[in-house]
């Protein structure tokens, strides 16, 4: 709901700055993004950044990016550099957790 607030604030003053912004970032690459984005539209979420890397590595956007939180489905992408000073969440689901 505060994602949508913002965006009509913003579409009202140009001069607004959001004070939320959500990106994902996923290995997965097209068409396999049409779930996702599907899915969003369905919950009602909106998203000011997606990249869809097919395979390549998130480290780079995430240096750039330096999010203040990081969510990710596989631990592999929690133990990189490039989020060392990012607080991470693991999200224990989907196909690569299926051995926890």
């Amino acid at each position: 709901m505060m994602l949508k607030l913002e965006t009509e604030k913003k579409r009202k003053d140009e001069k607004y700055d959001k004070i939320l912004k959500t990106a994902i970032i996923t290995a997965r690459n097209a068409p396999a993004h049409e779930r996702a984005i599907n899915t969003l539209n369905n919950w009602g979420v909106e998203v000011d950044e997606m990249f869809l890397l097919g395979g390549i590595d998130k480290s780079r956007i995430l240096e750039v990016m330096k999010p203040h939180l990081y969510f990710d489905d596989q631990m592999v992408h929690l133990d990189t550099s490039a989020v060392k000073n990012i607080p991470l969440v693991h999200i224990p689901f989907g196909v690569a957790n299926d051995n926890i």
